[in-house]
């Protein structure tokens, strides 16, 4: 290895090439700064090859081919449909190899040099560039690290075959005979209904109470599941695994030290993660990080080093490529002097199963433990006329306010159209929109979001397609 003798100048060092690193590599570029982007494997990281565009690839998939018995009520014959692994996988290979060379090509326009290697800090104005062959020194006025993060797997577990990660589930060649999900965040939920859809034998284990949604989003989730015979196993710790030639066996810990036994042809553990900044030299700079490794930010996205900046998956907080991008995109500005903050209380979280699942802001359970007086409203996809004509009745929409001043406080989907939908509850929780102004507005006939005006009536008993509560008689006694 070559050693540069002396440390070359640079106003922003970047690394790490996910969505927070090249959001904050071109808005600093727009800016007017010279930038310096450092990605040791491919640029777009993990969101782009191993995560959101693989993931979403096999659920919007998985989401058409569960749709293609619906043709026939419509008129339209087809021909017995069939899933090809193989083909799926160079259609999802060609996605990310197209945004990838699009990446690649605004990091050229916007004139950002790019490096490969693996950096480390020096110290607080120095970082190190190993490319493998060449070592180089560069002296930064500003850093931002960006470096994601990575899996965890359970004590004494290593991936294989049979055993995958939600980055090595796309080393799959096959649809699983049965597949076991050990989660429940996004992806867990994602994977179990998609894999179900397209023919496996799925049991979804979660070791919480249940999966971070609104209580009535949840009760819907659950029966949506059950409908799609999924086994749902709540409050059971993972306790080992035992792999043969043919299968891989769960030993798993519910209450009171109940055991269970299940046995799959392969297992997706999605248990967490642990953020990429081990080889990064931290301690050379002494910078600030939670019990569980992960960057403390301001809402500057600046670490305990005010000219150092961290953004993503690496950072405390949401695991979301949204995040990191706002992130990303925050710490350039706030570095060239603008008052640029964020802030993650109504960031979206979206889930793509089959009806997809979108929320904003409190949930109830939220919104009644902060003090607030609660008043909800409620409706049934299956009272909307577009989704008829979709045959896609499942879900329900959710509207969460404040019984004293009326502002909306929480928007909750399940159903057709939510992902797309949830951005207009975002504004209008930014806005603070009160029940009137989701309630006054003409919406569209037939559509999606006609579902958001019912649920918002509901809350005054004026939805017109939610039939009348029934009044209880009085006794005559």
């Amino acid at each position: 290895m070559v050693v540069g003798d002396f440390a070359t100048k640079r106003q922003l060092v970047i690394i790490g090439g996910g969505p927070g690193g090249y959001h904050a590599a071109i808005r600093a570029a727009q800016l007017g700064m010279e930038v310096t982007l450092i990605e040791k494997e491919k640029l777009g990281g993990v969101c782009l090859h191993k995560g959101c565009i693989p993931s979403k690839s096999l659920t919007q998939t998985a989401a058409n081919f569960c749709g293609i018995s619906q043709y026939k009520q419509m008129g339209i014959s087809v021909v017995e449909a069939s899933f090809e692994y193989e083909t799926f996988s160079n259609y999802y290979t060609s996605v990310v190899a197209g945004l990838q060379k699009g990446v690649e090509a605004l990091i050229k326009a916007n004139k950002i040099e790019h490096l490969t290697g693996s950096a480390s800090f020096m110290s607080g104005e120095r970082i190190g560039i190993d490319s493998g062959h060449h070592f180089e020194m560069y002296e930064f006025e500003h850093a931002l690290i960006a470096t994601g993060s990575t899996p965890l797997l359970p004590k004494q577990v290593k991936p294989s075959n049979r055993l995958m990660t939600p980055h090595t589930l796309w080393e799959l060649n096959e649809i699983p005979e049965s597949l076991v999900v050990f989660g429940h965040d996004y992806f867990a939920l994602e994977a179990a209904m998609a894999y179900k859809q397209l023919g496996s034998e799925v049991t979804l284990v979660s070791s919480a109470d249940g999966f971070n949604l609104d209580a009535s989003l949840e009760k819907e989730l659950l029966r949506v599941l059950k409908k799609n015979k999924i086994k749902v196993f709540k409050n059971h710790q993972w306790e080992s695994a035992r792999e043969s030639s043919e299968s891989i066996t769960l030993a798993l810990l519910k209450e009171q030290d109940e055991k269970v036994s299940i046995e799959a042809s392969h297992v997706l553990y999605a248990g967490g993660y642990t953020p990429n900044v081990e080889a990064l030299g931290l301690e050379a700079i002494a910078l600030e990080r939670d019990e569980k490794g992960f960057i403390v930010v301001n809402e500057h996205s600046q670490t305990s080093l005010s000219n150092i900046y961290a953004a993503g998956d690496c950072t405390i907080g949401m695991k979301l490529a949204s995040k990191a991008i706002k992130q990303g995109k925050t710490a350039a500005e706030h570095m060239m002097g603008q008052s640029s903050a964020f802030n993650l209380s109504l960031v979206p979280y979206v889930v793509h199963t089959n009806p997809p699942i979108a929320s904003v802001g409190m949930t109830e359970q939220e919104a009644i433990s902060e003090g607030y007086e609660v008043k909800t409203g409620q409706f049934s996809m299956n009272g909307n006329g577009f989704a008829s004509i979709l045959n896609q009745k499942e879900g329900i929409a959710k509207m969460i306010i404040d019984a004293k001043t009326d502002v909306i406080l929480g928007i909750h989907m399940m159903g057709a159209g939510a992902v797309e939908m949830i951005q207009a509850g975002t504004y209008a929780l930014e806005m603070v929109a009160r029940e009137e102004d989701l309630a006054y507005p003409v919406y569209a006939h037939p559509a999606l979001n006609e579902a958001w005006l019912e649920a918002v009536e509901s809350v005054s008993g004026k939805a017109i397609h939610v039939p009348p509560a029934r009044k209880k008689e009085k006794s005559s006694v």
